[in-house]
Parts: C-alpha cells; structure tokens; sequence
C-alpha cells in the first residue's frame, strides 16, 4: 500500500542528523533524559506537528485549476503518511485539512483518491479525532461517490476510509445509509458470499461493524438497518471457505464478521427473530468457538435447538476412529491439524517472555476428558509426565517446516485463534442479550453432564481445558460466568440426593449431574492453569457457580474438595488472584448459609501445606508463610498453624473441643487486614519490610468476614473481641474503603446478636452472647473512632454507614449503656438529619426509627417529640430515597404510640402535643399521594394515627377537616392501581383505624366510602393477600352501630359471601397457595357479622342462607369449625389475634346462636329469624356429631394401641422368665 512508502526510510534522523549522536562515556556526561518515539525531547515541539502545519498551510494555499496541482497534492500525502502521530492536534484542523483535500482531488484521479483515503484513514485511526456533522457528512458522500464513479481496484482503500470516517457514527450518517445498505447497497454486495475478492469483502464487512458500533451516550443505530447487517454477518459466519481461498485471508473475514455481530448485539436492545434465528447464531458461533482447534473434525450442526439434553456432534468416520488408549499421549503424531498444534517453540531472548510463559501454561492444562481427579491421599506421589496433557498439545521433538513454512504456520495459528476469541465475545454478547429463560434451553450445548461413554461433546468446557491461548481460554469463562450468573431459579430445581429411577432420568438429576461436571472440569483448569489472567477468571467463574448451584439439594462432598483445592492459592504471588480466591470463600460461607458442609469446613484445622489435591503452581504460591513459620511480628504461631507444617497425608478431622472455637478462615482474613506480609510478589515492587496487604485484598478480605458473621454468626460469635478490634483498626484508617468496610462489619456483628435475642428464633440463653459482653463491646466501639467516622463530612457514605452500624445495637445493650453514651447517640443522629447530603439524611432518619422502638426510649415523651419533627421534616425532602425512609420512621414512630397507648394509657396520650399529632396526620396524608415507596408506610401511619387520636381531640374543629381527609386518603389508595403491597398496607391501616371506638364510623360521611371500598376489593382485587386484609379490616368493628344502616350491613354480608364463593377463581398459580387463608377469614368476618347483628338484619341474613349462596356458605363454615383447612401463614389466629381450638370454634357459635335467639323480633324479621337460628343449629349439629366421631374414633385407637402395648409387654416378660 502507498501508505507505507513514506516509512522506508530507517536509520538517519530528520535532516540527515543521526537520532541518537555519539556520546563519550565519562563521569562528567550530562545525565541521560528519555527522548520520545519521535526522537526528540519532551516539551519541544514534535517533527509530526510542525510537518502537519506545513502542509496544512500549503494545502489551503492549493487551487483546483493550479497546473502541478496533482504532483503538489502527491507530494503533500505522502508527507502526511510518512509521520507516525503520537500527539493530539485540534479536531478542527484535521476536520477542515479533510475536508479541503476532498475538495482538490477529482474522483477522476483514481490514483489520487486512493491516496487521499489512505490519509483519511491514517489520521482519523491515529489522532481518534471526534468530527463535526460537516465534516462527517462530506467525507461520507466523497467515499460513497468514489464507491460509484471509480474502478472497482480502489474500492478496497476507499472502503478503509469509508469504514474509519463511520467508526461509530452509524446513527448520525442516517442519509447515506440507503446508499450504504439498501437492497442494492455497495456494502451488501461486497459483503455478500457472493464476492470472490476476500479482502474486499473483509473490508465491507469491518465497514459495516463499525456502522453497528454504539459509542456510550449516542443512540442505537435504526433497527432496520441493523438488521440488515445482522442478516449479513450471520450469512458469513455459515457459509463455508471457497476451495481456492487462502485460510488466512477467510480468518481474517470472518474476524469481521464476528466484530459486526457483536457490535449488533451490544448496539441496544435486541430481539432475535422467530422460527431459528437465535439457534443458528448459536451453532454458527459454536462451530467457530474451535475453528483451527487441532484434533477437531465434526460435523456441526446447522441450528441448535432448546433441549433438556445435549445435541451431540457427529464425529467423522477419520475421528471416531481416534481414542485414547491409555493417559499417556503416542509417541508419533497421527491427530489431524497436529502440523498447527505441535511445532515446538523456543523462546528467543527476553521479547518472548509472554509467548514462553504461553507455552508452560499450555503445558500444565489438564484433560477434562481423560483425565481424572486424583485420588484422595496420593497427591504426593509422581505421576506420569504425560499426565495432566492434552494429547494435541504436547511439544513435538523436532521442527516440521521451514522458517517460512513456520511463519505461515505460526500467522494462522494466531488468526484462528482470534477467530475463537471474536466467537466467544459474539457468544457473550448472546447471552447478555437473551433473556435468560430463553437461553436456558440451549445450556445443554455448551454445558454438558458427565460424559457416559463414547466421544465427549465439544463445549465450552472442552475450551477451558484444551485450548492453546489463555486468552482464548479467559474468553470462555468469561462465557460461562455469565451464563452461570443469575441461574440460581434454573439450577434451584436440580437434585440428586435419592438415586434416580431406572426407567428414566429425571432432569433434576440431570442438571445436578451437569453441576457435578461443572465442578470437575473447573477444579482440573484450577490445577493446571498458569497464567494469573486466566486463573483468576477461573477462581471468578468458581464463585458464579457455588453462588448459584442448590448445595442443599446435592450430595455432601462438591465443596469439600473445592475447599481443599482453592486453599493454597490464597497465598499466590499475584494480587487478583488472591482477591478472587477471597470472593470465592465470600461465595462459599453466603450460598444458603449455614450449610451443614460448610459448617464442618470453616472448624476444619488449618491443613495448608497437604491439601491432598495435585496442585502445580505449589512451588511458587507460598510467599507469604512456608512451613507455617511466622516472623516476630506476628502474632504467635496458633495450634492449626503448626498443624499446617506437618506433609502427613490430610485425614478428615472432626473437630473437638479443643478446635471447635477455631475458624481458620476468620484468622485468615483478620490477618490479611491486619499483619503485614513478610514478602512481595515481583509484581508489587520491593518496598518497606512493614507493608499491609494492597487494598484490594484487604478489602475482599473484609467483605468476606461480613459474609462469615451475617452466615454462621454462631460459630464466629466467640470472637467478638477480635472483630471489634479488627473494625477499630479499620476505622481508624485513612482509606475511606477499608474504613466502610470496617463499619459495614460492625453493622453485620451488630445485627447478629440482635437475631439471636429475637423472641421467634428461640436461640437459648446459654447459645447467646451474654449481655455484659454485648454492652462491653458496643462501649469500646462507641469510645473508639466510630465517632470519627460520624463526623467526618468529607465522606457522606462513610458517615451513612457509621449511621447504620448505631443502628445495630441491641436494645437491651443500650438501655445498659451509660446515660452519655445513650445521650451522644441520639444527639448524632438527631444533629446528622439535616446534613444535605441524602446518603447521610437517610441513613440517619432509618436509626432514629429504630431507635424509637426501643422500650428505654419509647416511652420518653421529648425522645418521641423530637424524633417526630425530625421525621417530619425529613418528609419534605426532595430525595425520595429520604422521604421512604422518613415514611418508614413515621410508621414506626406510630407503632411506638399505640404500644405506648396500650401499656402506659391515656398519660402518655395527653403529655404528647395535640399540634405535634395534627402535624404527623397532615405529614401523613401528604406522603401517602407520594410515590408507592413512600406510600406504602405512610398509610401505615395514618393508621395507627386514626387508631391513637382520642374523642376530645377528634371533636375539635382542628382535626375535622384533617381526619375526613386521611380516611379518603386511605380509601383512595385501597381503590387505586398501586403496587399490592401499598393496598394490602392501606387495607390493614383502614382496619387499625376501625380499633378506634371513637372514630365515628355511624354518621361520618366518609364511613360509606371507606366500607364500599372495602367490599369491592375483598370481591374483585386479583391478589389474594390483599382480599385477606380487607375481609379482616371489615371484622374489625366491634358493635353493629358502626357498620350502619341496615343496607350498608347487608351489603358487606353479600360482599363476603361473594367472595367466600370465588375464593378458588384464580389463573396465578402464586396466588392459590392463599385461598386457604382467605377462606379462612372469610368465615371469621361472616360469623363476626353474625355475631353483632341486630333484628332489622334478619330477613337479609335470611335471604342470603336460604338461597344457594348460604349452601356453600354452610359448607364452608364447616370446613373452618372442623380446622380442615388450615389458615395459613396469613390467618393463623382470628379476627381478634385469638388462636382458636375447633371446639373453641364451635363454642363461638353456640354463643351466637343464644344471643340471636334473645333477640326481640316482630313480623316477617320473626321468619328471617327462624332461618338464620335454623342455620345456626343446623351447622352446630354436624359440627358436634363429627366431633363425637372423631373423639370415638380416637379413644378406639387408643384402646387398641395399648392393648396391644400391654400383650407386648406380657409377652417380653414371659419370653424373659423362660
């Protein structure tokens, strides 16, 4: 290409002086200063730009009828492409030199524009100048006027300019694009398998992948011509070489192919088409995921298509002939492709460092197909050469070409595997844009289970071990990270603890199967990796899988041998690498915590040095302890420590008393935050002999101890004194990471010992942290730098995060505490909420709504006064992350008053401030037109206010106008599209107001509004859980006065009954798991209603039992007073919070069938009467005869039982005295 011609010219520098002159060595030299690559001194003015203004100048000076004009403009480009430019020079003068160029050469001059192109390209791929619209659509038209006016022979360099100048400015050439890619664009034909010319072609499709490409913050290209170059770049990857085209030249183009595609999928949200559109991307991709992979001859599939089990290649008769016979690889070469695969390559000096450590990590990969996993107790015993190599890797003895043969070689071995590395990011690309319900259908191509016999399928695991270039290899974990991420509902289903059934295979036992070989092939890639990119990857793909996979539905043992394996490398000499190992254990300690297996792993004492496990790299991991021999330092060298310096072979341990306490992974992490490491890694530098861990480490280590106390706080609870110090040193730090993550700790502590003292998970006495020691360790914290952390303004999450580590003390402990430290608390917290920043306001705003619910400080009027106007001025924020959390407060604030309400009585009611409450209704009211987050405890407030508000102060002219407006406020939101958590919250608030006796529910008029509400959505809303809450809000008034007038109560009567009928009409499975509930109480709130009805309600009651509804009425009244059904973890107790025996049940009823029968009646409510007392006794009859049933049924079985107890007996004794 001419644009080389300008770089012929090596030795001599600019102007004939040498670039490096003779220096005489001497003492007296000046010292040496660095040149640039240009070869001259920093800070002057570089070669390349005085050349660029140059000819800038003489190039605005050009004419268009100028006699030399086309040797002047030769000349002038070819200064322009001599010049490497390492300099960033104004976008306006590159734009306005282009555009003028364009303007001089004549689209006649085909020799011409093929130079101006290769400028075009050579200065915008140099200087990544960001053009102005001009100049882009100037450039644009002069490519696409050369593409049909010149000769087909420059097409190939204008295509390269054309491809540069669209480099990412596909949407913003929306007038060119017809030209570019309708039906009869000229990259459409030019990428079409049609063209012979591969280059050309090759060229075409890089210039329609950079249409495709998306810069951050520019919109999408238009669908329609994205799908156009989707149709393309696929229909490249499937078609096959031409028989007379270079395998070079076809790598090169489907390279591009593959860049196009990715650039489709990564452009925006995409949408496969129907019918098998994603299946043939994803055998096109598969296919080229080994294209040049030496020993790989299958024929592949045209489509994959969603199956439960993998669709297996077929191999051809020259393959199926090829199986290994023994682990050992022949000793001649007879795989296919071997002449690509098994050159041997030597190491030419130091340039070849990377290419050398390549070679000795390909040489340590092991075979996930021939090789298993080395047996329990023999790590130490030599293994063949041979053992962990793939048999199409293995370095041949002698060289098999030429130099030049070699070079060839060498050139495409690097192009295929580009082409595999470009079909693994397409692959990527796939699987971020798939839904991945979808994508779970085709897991089975590119995840296998254990291989049963004959030739194992080629997936993505297959990559993992065999292939040649740890980038490649990166590529695919990468992919399966991804796929893995996420998975957890798929893999939930999978199982293998029962052995599966002979006649067929369940697929739980197969995607458990498929788990199994995902933890076999990525154990054996863990041993034989060596290059610290490609490990860590699969450390990081190790952490996907365990943070996904259903561990509790497994066999014991998966974690067991990862544990063992991943031990040593948390001391690997590169930092990601044991940043990675650290997110592992982070994985393993939080995947369902606390599993059984796990449990017995963290008190396993610390075996290090004999993992059991064939292990490479062990020479070379151990930099931070050898031998288990501590510097002084340190702390001293603990039982497991010293245990680890013994090679025995590694037995399982159980622990006992001795070691129970000790969690080696805790120590270790507290040691890599705290203890200084004895070495560096070379990547790190020699530096001071006290350096800490790189943050990163430190970090990560962090992390995983929080995951360690939130998951198995009963084993990490003993060493609460270490934690505290460990969060002190933190804190006490100036980097603001470590320092959150230090109180993050805190926090995570803090919340445990408040689980363990939560009545409802009855943890015994003697199984809790004593409460000496909780308010101990919560002393020294709170005298230590957490206060610093407090105040420190410079850094709002930090300060946020110390708001929710306040927010973690136990109640208990802080009623404990001295009264300054109680006092320095709350003043923080109270002082933090008018802080601007909403991080800290929130944070602060949530520990005051906690702290209100402390019994030391609820029933404190002024605590709960200020803590009110703080919340209340908190709702009036403009971050609705504040205003939630404000809403949440309030709600909680409210509970506070009714437990207070309850407990303390009307003292507490009058101390606190009527203008304060009014305050807190309106604050309500207002929060609850807000957005659902803030809605959702904002109508909680308003309910428990409307339950607190006393008789005095609703007659007051004040509260009139302000309670009508909280009740419809209520009302609205129960009738109103919101989220259904927000209208099951505003469903129970409207019960919690009815509590109130006060509220007068008979003559106010939003009392229709706020039944009628009620009644419809108990009848009507599709969720279960909120028709449960209404029917319960509609049981809640405890006299007949307040339902009405005899229409309204008959009406929430049929709206019950209506729905006790429809309680099974439901298409959402999720919600029929609630119907038992709502039946449940439904009967509740019917025989509730009957129960406090009145004469004037008997001819409706009897209307409603004598016609077809009261039979299934009846039916299932019976059902509730046998307790057929059980109520559920929504209604387990009645209306009343009361938990009712079926005799209990029935009892109810005979009370309200006397009370019914003491009603003084008159005319034809006499006969309604009669109906409703016929029901009553007709109910209670079945009901008592079953129960007598039953009770017979039971003294039988009894009787029988220890008669038969009692021959037994008689007859032990008889056989005794024989």
């Amino acid at each position: 290409m001419a644009a080389q011609s300008g770089l012929s010219h090596p030795a001599p520098g600019r102007g004939g002086v040498s670039v490096f002159p003779p220096v005489p060595l001497s003492a007296e030299a000046a010292p040496f200063t660095p040149m640039e690559p240009s070869g001259w001194r920093p800070g002057s003015q570089s070669e390349a730009e005085k050349l660029f203004s140059n000819c800038a100048i003489k190039l605005r000076a050009m004419r268009v009828d100028s006699v030399q004009l086309k040797e002047e403009l030769n000349l002038l480009f070819d200064q322009l492409l001599s010049e490497n430019y390492n300099r960033t020079f104004e976008p306006a003068d590159v734009c306005s030199l282009l555009k003028h160029a364009s303007c001089l050469v004549p689209l006649t001059q085909e020799h011409l524009v093929i130079k101006l192109c290769q400028v075009v390209h050579h200065l915008l791929n140099q200087l990544k100048v960001i053009m102005d619209e001009h100049t882009l659509d100037v450039l644009v038209n002069y490519t696409a006027g050369a593409l049909k006016v010149c000769s087909t022979w420059t097409h190939t360099d204008v295509l390269l300019a054309l491809s540069t100048v669209v480099y990412g400015n596909g949407p913003q050439c929306h007038q060119h694009l017809s030209d570019l890619l309708g039906e009869e664009g000229f990259l459409l034909q030019y990428s079409s398998p049609s063209q012979s010319n591969m280059e050309l072609r090759r060229v075409a499709l890089t210039c329609m992948a950079n249409i495709c490409l998306r810069i951050p913050g520019q919109p999408p290209l238009d669908d329609q011509y994205r799908s156009v170059c989707f149709r393309a770049f696929l229909k490249t990857l499937q078609s096959t070489k031409p028989p007379d085209t270079d395998e070079l030249y076809y790598c090169m183009m489907i390279q591009a192919a593959l860049k196009g595609l990715q650039c489709c999928l990564s452009g925006g949200k995409w949408k496969f088409g129907g019918g098998e559109e994603l299946g043939s991307v994803l055998a096109a991709l598969k296919r080229l995921m080994f294209q040049g992979a030496p020993g790989v001859i299958v024929e592949w599939p045209a489509v994959l298509y969603p199956a439960p089990l993998p669709q297996y290649e077929s191999l051809s008769a020259a393959k199926a002939a090829e199986s290994p016979k023994s682990l050992e690889p022949p000793k001649d070469a007879a795989v296919p492709g071997k002449a690509s695969g098994n050159k041997k390559r030597k190491s030419k000096g130091k340039g070849k460092k990377m290419k050398t450590e390549e070679s000795r990590g390909d040489e340590r990969e092991g075979d996930a197909e021939t090789v298993p996993a080395p047996p329990k107790g023999r790590a130490e015993e030599k293994q063949p050469a041979s053992f962990l190599y793939p048999s199409w890797k293995l370095n041949s003895s002698d060289s098999e070409f030429s130099d030049l043969e070699g070079n060839a070689q060498s050139k495409l071995r690097v192009n295929h595997g580009r082409v595999r590395q470009g079909a693994l990011h397409c692959l990527l690309a796939v699987v971020k844009a798939v839904e991945k319900r979808t994508l779970y259908g085709y897991w089975s191509s590119f995840i296998p289970d254990s291989p049963i016999g004959g030739p194992p399928p080629l997936t993505l695991l297959t990559i993992i071990l065999k292939d040649l270039s740890p980038k490649v290899r990166l590529c695919a974990l990468q992919v399966l990270s991804a796929m893995l991420d996420g998975s957890r509902q798929f893999l939930a289903v999978a199982e293998d603890t029962a052995s599966p059934r002979t006649s067929y295979t369940p697929f739980s036992f197969t995607l458990a199967t498929a788990i199994r070989e995902l933890h076999r092939t990525l154990s054996l890639a863990l041993l034989a990796e060596t290059s610290p990119q490609t490990l860590t990857q699969v450390i990081k793909c190790l952490a996907y899988l365990v943070a996904n996979a259903p561990y509790h539905r497994l066999r014991p043992g998966l974690l067991t041998l990862l544990w063992k394996h991943i031990r040593p490398y948390v001391r690997h000499r590169d930092v990601n690498v044991r940043v990675s190992v650290l997110t592992l254990y982070g994985a393993l300690v939080t995947t369902q915590a606390p599993l059984p297996e796990v449990q017995l792993l963290l008190q396993q004492p610390d075996h290090s040095s004999s993992t059991g496990a064939f292990t490479p790299q062990d020479s070379g991991l151990s930099w931070r302890q050898r031998d288990g021999v501590s510097s002084p330092s340190r702390t001293p060298v603990t039982h497991s420590q010293r245990s680890s310096s013994t090679h025995s072979p590694h037995i399982p341990h159980t622990p006992g008393e001795e070691d129970s306490r000790r969690l080696w992974l805790l120590q270790l992490c507290v040691t890599l935050v705290t203890q200084p490491r004895e070495d560096q890694s070379d990547s790190e530098g020699v530096g001071g002999g006290a350096a800490l861990e790189p943050p990163p480490v430190r970090l990560e280590a962090l992390q995983v101890l929080s995951h360690l106390v939130r998951g198995y706080f009963p084993l990490t609870q003993h060493y609460l004194c270490e934690i505290g110090q460990v969060s002190a040193r933190c804190l006490g730090e100036m980097d603001t990471s470590i320092q959150l993550h230090g109180a993050k700790l805190l926090e995570e502590f803090g919340s445990g010992i408040i689980q363990q003292y939560r009545a409802e998970n009855n943890v015994p006495e003697s199984s809790r942290v004593p409460i000496s020691q909780v308010v101990q360790f919560w002393s020294e914290v709170l005298s230590g730098p957490l206060n610093r952390a407090l105040q420190n303004e410079q850094h709002p999450t930090l300060q946020a995060s110390a708001c929710d580590t306040l927010s973690s003390i136990l109640p208990q402990a802080f009623a404990q505490l001295p009264d300054k430290t109680q006092l320095m608390c709350i003043t923080v917290l109270l002082g933090l909420t008018y802080i601007e920043n909403y991080l800290v306001k929130t944070a602060a705003v949530r520990a005051l709504g906690i702290y209100v619910l402390f019994p030391c400080l609820r029933e404190d009027v002024m605590f709960v006064a200020d803590t009110a106007n703080t919340i209340l001025a908190a709702l009036d924020d403009r971050s609705t992350n504040v205003r939630a959390k404000a809403a949440w407060s309030l709600g909680n604030l409210t509970d506070t008053l009714i437990v207070n309400m309850e407990s303390v009585g009307v003292d507490f009611q009058e101390e606190l401030s009527d203008m304060l409450l009014l305050k807190m209704l309106q604050a309500a009211t207002r929060a609850a037109a807000d957005k659902d987050r803030v809605k959702s405890n904002a109508v909680r407030a308003l309910g428990n206010l409307l339950h607190f508000l006393r008789q005095s102060q609703m007659t007051r002219p004040a509260f009139q106008q302000p309670l009508e407006d909280a009740v419809r406020a209520l009302v609205k939101t129960v009738q109103s599209e919101a989220t259904m958590k927000v209208r099951w919250n505003a469903c129970y608030a409207l019960g919690n107001a009815f509590r109130n006796p006060a509220l007068p529910l008979d003559s106010a008029a939003w009392s229709h509004e706020a039944f009628s509400a009620l009644c419809h959505v108990v009848t009507s809303c599709k969720n279960f859980k909120v028709r449960i809450k209404s029917a319960a809000a509609l049981a809640v008034p405890a006299h007949r006065g307040c339902y009405g007038d005899t229409e309204r109560f008959t009406r929430v009567w049929r709206s019950l009954a209506t729905a006790l009928e429809n309680s099974e009409d439901t298409n959402d499975f999720l919600e029929y798991r609630y119907s038992a509930s709502l039946r449940h109480t439904l009967s509740q709130a019917l025989l509730h209603l009957l129960s406090v009805s009145q004469s004037q309600d008997m001819l409706g009651l009897s209307a409603s039992l004598a016609s077809e509804e009261g039979t299934g009425i009846r039916e299932h009244l019976i059902k509730y007073l046998r307790a057929e059904e059980g109520g559920g973890e929504e209604a387990e107790k009645d209306i009343r919070g009361e938990s009712l025996h079926p005799r209990e049940r029935i009892g109810s009823v005979e009370q309200i069938l006397i009370r019914i029968k003491g009603l003084k009646v008159e005319g034809e409510e006499e006969r309604g009467k009669e109906m409703v007392i016929h029901f009553l006794e007709d109910l209670i009859k079945i009901c008592e005869e079953t129960w007598k049933n039953t009770q017979t049924n039971r003294e039988v079985t009894e009787s029988k039982a220890s008669s038969l107890l009692l021959r037994f007996g008689l007859d032990q004794a008889a056989g005794g005295f024989a």
